[in-house]
């Protein structure tokens, strides 16, 4: 086998680097073929662009937060990690409370991405894979839960006006459904829309707080079946009739096991 050459030398702004052998070049028997592809293959390599500054310092952020929580999070650690100096973050995050106001903002995002994936057309259907999904990510991504709504920040939408005014992504997924259901006769003329939202929502982040906090008894199993009961038969409150495709569906996942 002849081995990659060493990178050329200019590249690299003066840091040491290593050629890596790429996995799509097969070793060639002529020396000089495979050097030339190990030129090629660190040059793809070690000169493509870095991430811009500010994509690197989120980035950085989100592993201190991850590891420790918000208490890891500091201008310090983050300047190490990215490799710049403190005084160069402020160029693109005032103060810590930015900081924290861009994951808060990274992680409703993601929220929001993921109300995006739900693949349902009857309304009633989407609400409760809506709580599902509220769920899932509680237990799936916990820290990026935590950001998007367990952080203070001045990112975070507020209830009733943001809602109301449509500055929520998810809001704006939430609401035209729930209006559906009103115009269908499904849920009560004087039922408000948002209230049945904040409902909604209190008993969800409720319920995952409670089990974050351990205050529930019993594993994940037997929380995902009191939490997917409770959704249930919460939107099962504010429907005009009884709905026995939403009963059928809360017998189902009182027994349902991961």
């Amino acid at each position: 086998m002849v081995p990659n050459p060493a990178p050329p030398s200019g590249l690299g702004n003066g840091r040491t680097l290593r050629a890596v052998p790429h996995p799509l070049i097969p070793v060639s028997p002529y020396p000089r073929i495979a050097h030339l592809a190990g030129i090629l293959t660190w040059y793809t390599l070690y000169t493509m662009p870095p991430a811009p500054t500010d994509q690197r310092i989120l980035a950085a952020a989100w592993k201190l937060f991850a590891a420790g929580g918000i208490e890891a999070v500091s201008l310090r650690q983050v300047a190490a990690r990215v490799r710049v100096t403190p005084m160069a973050i402020y160029r693109h995050y005032a103060n810590k409370d930015a900081l924290i106001d861009a994951l808060v903002g990274d992680a409703l995002d993601r929220w929001s991405d993921r109300l995006s994936a739900i693949d349902r057309e009857d309304p009633l259907d989407w609400l409760t894979a809506a709580g599902d999904e509220f769920l899932e990510f509680a237990l799936g991504e916990p820290r990026r839960f935590e950001a998007a709504f367990l952080l203070p920040s001045t990112n975070a939408r507020r209830f009733p006006d943001d809602f109301a005014a449509g500055r929520s992504p998810a809001g704006r997924q939430f609401l035209p459904r729930l209006e559906r259901l009103q115009q269908e006769g499904r849920i009560a003329a004087d039922v408000e829309p948002l209230e049945v939202v904040i409902t909604f929502w209190a008993l969800a982040q409720g319920l995952v707080t409670l089990h974050r906090a351990a205050r529930l008894a019993g594993g994940v199993a037997e929380f995902r079946a009191l939490y997917r009961r409770s959704v249930r038969r919460c939107l099962a409150s504010f429907l005009t009739r009884p709905d026995t495709r939403t009963a059928t569906r809360a017998r189902r996942a009182a027994s349902r096991t991961p």
